[in-house]
């Protein structure tokens, strides 16, 4: 993972739509807190900003942030703008993170790295088995990688954009070649016999409420994810609980990504279990 020095203080943003209720500036102005550290994290909405994401983007890098984070809908479109240096992030066409150095933009996914460290939290060394992933696009891509790289042995990706589907699963076969991969756009007809469940749609946050899968469909399955995290006890992780399913809240992967993120950002390491304590604290 690239390092920087400490500085004094730290320019970071958030591009985004419906960010209003991020927890991403909390997170940031906490850890530049525990490392003595100014921290401005803005909410960067082009919409509100009467600005295209590439406008967006540009003026940040020219206005000296430090980085950005990147979330729903600009992951992918992000990545035409950035350097991304690992093979494997290359090949998942995601992006959550970037850095302004003095080479150019630079492109980084800790949702992949942070659902891998979410996942393991909950389900330590235990194999994903036979895997339903609903929705194939950002951060859909990222947690595909992740669960090929954790070890899931079939991955059934479905998404109403079939073509998106098709394309995530042609690239993934490009660095897991032996992965048995199944497409479709229907999620209740791919979750029969499956261990594990993920949403990783908007489906269920806060301007998108619902559920991208029936409880009755869940039944047999293991565990479930929910990318979601504001709110983060969504209708789709209640469900899966109501059937008996071991739950992987969406705040683990936020929380994951904001400290592999502020590593990048900053250079240092930050105190987990403190920032934790102080987000549920203070969130």
């Amino acid at each position: 993972m690239l390092t920087h020095p400490a500085t004094q203080s730290l320019k970071l943003g958030l591009i985004g739509d419906n960010i209003a209720r991020s927890k991403s500036p909390l997170l940031h102005g906490l850890a530049g807190q525990r490392a003595s550290l100014a921290v401005r994290y803005d909410r960067l909405v082009p919409s509100d900003l009467g600005q295209p994401f590439a406008q967006v983007f540009d003026t940040a890098r020219e206005a000296g942030y430090r980085g950005l984070n990147i979330t729903y809908p600009y992951k992918e479109t992000v990545v035409p703008l950035v350097a991304i240096d690992d093979p494997v992030l290359r090949a998942m066409g995601t992006v959550n993170t970037v850095l302004f150095d003095a080479q150019g933009p630079r492109g980084f996914s800790t949702d992949y790295t942070g659902f891998k460290a979410a996942y393991r939290k909950t389900r330590a060394e235990a194999l994903p088995g036979v895997t339903l992933l609903i929705g194939a696009g950002g951060v859909g891509r990222a947690i595909a990688f992740g669960l090929a790289d954790l070890g899931a042995t079939t991955l059934r990706l479905a998404d109403r954009d079939i073509n998106k589907a098709k394309d995530l699963a042609r690239d993934l076969t490009q660095v897991f070649p032996t992965l048995s991969i199944e497409i479709a756009t229907s999620a209740a007809q791919m979750a029969v016999g499956v261990s594990g469940i993920v949403n990783a749609t908007p489906v269920g946050m806060v301007g998108y409420e619902g559920t991208p899968l029936e409880k009755s469909a869940m039944s047999g399955a293991e565990w479930a994810f929910d990318a979601v995290y504001t709110p983060e006890d969504t209708q789709f992780l209640r469900d899966a609980t109501d059937a008996g399913l071991v739950t992987i809240s969406g705040w683990e992967l936020f929380f994951y990504q904001g400290i592999h993120a502020w590593k990048l950002f900053s250079g240092q390491d930050t105190d987990a279990d403190w920032l934790r304590h102080s987000l549920h604290q203070q969130g």
